[in-house]
């Protein structure tokens, strides 16, 4: 491999001689050789040349940077925007904890597109840009990288985990109401209870996301604060006025999305609790799909020595040795993406804590684990839903099998004949393997006609 050699305040570097990073990226990959090149969510770099595009908007606007390097600035981010350059950010997330080899990673990298887009040589002694007083002026690494981060999680919420989660809420209403008309034995402590329809089963899991998905969309306030503008500590060091101001504007024009300044910057480089929030929701949701996933494959459990009251659809074959097992994959793929989801949940909620004096320096842990929770979680809800949610059908003969073999049914007769002798009844039938009409009749407690008007399952499901 060839090299050019470069210098920073620390000495020369050598770096491979095409590659568009400078000598700080190089230190940090021959510093930090921790787990896999290139762990740092793309989506973080993304955001940040959203952020590097909309400073220099701003510094040209307050007139701080001339506009030749405002358009070489702004060129070379919609190259990294448009994913022409993703093998140029090797960085791993465990590095210095404010982020700063990314954001020199950054830095470097739209300096030497801009170099090539003058048509320099790497080498070249005559570059236009500079790293640090030019892309990154007005602008420090305890400032930018939470607000990368933000830009890169509301990003992934509105366009792909909410969308996702609204398509998985429409499916569930679509089986409430298609399973509306099935009465079912309800069960509590997995033991057999009294009726409810599986339709009404469907409407406490539409509900569950229901209620997730107003979570998440409540933490998006807090998610919109950036704390561009902040500088090292919070004050604003060597930023224009107005700068955050305007450099928020620009990102919302480039995104499309309503970002604001955050109310108080020293929050917003000492905490992290908007991650922490957004996060919290995600879990949530994890939560109540993890229960819900569970409940269906209970519930198609069989297909004739389980509860088998939902056919789910088969996908693939269940076994490489049992021919004709049909498993619930979907359903353990999406409750194994929970479980990690609730375990990021724990690594942020502590990482959130770590904010010492006037910074928190877990920030590329806690910017890779919310955006690998987002992605995660959006591809399997739209897996899970297509898969098998879409797909599930109503069991109907083990549906009423299980009905009327049931001996909670005997419920029914508590404000008739009295909690004592419906449960002897309900007793007698388990004991002697009879039903409960029979025990019922055979103690004289009722007669047939109270029996089949009283123990109606449908006058039972509250419908």
């Amino acid at each position: 491999m060839k090299f050019r050699t470069e210098s920073d305040t620390l000495g020369k570097v050598q770096i491979p001689s095409e590659s568009l990073w400078g000598p700080q990226t190089q230190r940090s990959i021959n510093n930090f050789k921790i787990g896999d090149p290139g762990s740092m969510p793309i989506e973080i770099v993304y955001a940040y040349a959203i952020l590097k595009k909309a400073c220099s908007k701003s510094n040209h606007e307050l007139g701080v940077i001339e506009k030749d390097k405002m358009i070489l600035i702004n060129k070379a981010c919609q190259e990294i925007i448009d994913g022409k350059h993703d093998e140029q950010f090797p960085l791993v997330i465990w590095q210095t904890g404010s982020g700063t080899q990314t954001n020199m990673n950054v830095n470097e990298v739209i300096t030497n597109i801009a170099n090539r887009l003058e048509g320099k040589d790497l080498n070249s002694n005559d570059k236009t840009l500079k790293p640090n007083d030019d892309v990154n002026k007005s602008q420090s690494s305890n400032d930018t990288f939470p607000t990368a981060m933000h830009i890169a999680a509301y990003k992934l919420i509105v366009e792909k985990t909410i969308p996702a989660i609204k398509d998985f809420h429409k499916t569930l209403k679509i089986k409430e109401k298609e399973f509306k008309d099935d009465v079912k034995i309800g069960r509590t402590h997995l033991m057999d209870a009294t009726p409810l329809t599986l339709g009404q089963e469907f409407s406490g899991y539409a509900s569950q996301i229901e209620h997730g998905l107003k979570t998440l969309n409540n933490s998006l306030d807090h998610l919109s604060e950036l704390a561009i503008g902040g500088t090292a500590v919070g004050t604003g060091l060597n930023t224009p006025k107005n700068f955050d101001k305007i450099t928020v504007e620009n990102i919302s024009k480039e995104c499309n999305i309503n970002f604001k300044v955050a109310d108080n910057k020293f929050e917003a480089l000492a905490a992290h609790d908007a991650i922490v929030e957004t996060h919290a929701a995600i879990k949530q949701l994890a939560v109540s799909t993890y229960k819900i996933a569970n409940d269906i494959r209970l519930l198609g459990s069989g297909p004739r020595a389980g509860f088998s009251e939902l056919i789910l659809p088969a996908n693939e074959p269940g076994s490489s040795i049992m021919p004709g097992k049909i498993n619930p994959t979907q359903c353990e793929a999406i409750c194994m993406v929970c479980a990690q989801i609730i375990g990021n949940d724990y690594t942020i909620s502590f990482a959130g804590s770590q904010g010492h004096l006037e910074l928190n320096v877990y920030k590329p842990l806690m910017a890779a684990k919310i955006i690998e929770s987002l992605k995660l979680f959006s591809d399997a809800i739209i897996s899970f839903n297509k898969n098998c949610v879409k797909g599930l059908k109503a069991n109907k003969k083990k549906i009423n099998e299980h009905l009327n073999n049931s001996l909670m049914l005997v419920t029914a007769l508590n404000n008739k004949i009295g909690y004592y002798k419906a449960a002897e009844i309900a007793n007698n039938a388990y004991k002697n393997g009879t039903t409960l009409k029979e025990e019922a009749l055979k103690l004289k407690y009722l007669n047939e006609e109270e029996f089949d008007k009283w123990v109606d399952p449908n006058k039972m499901t509250g419908k």
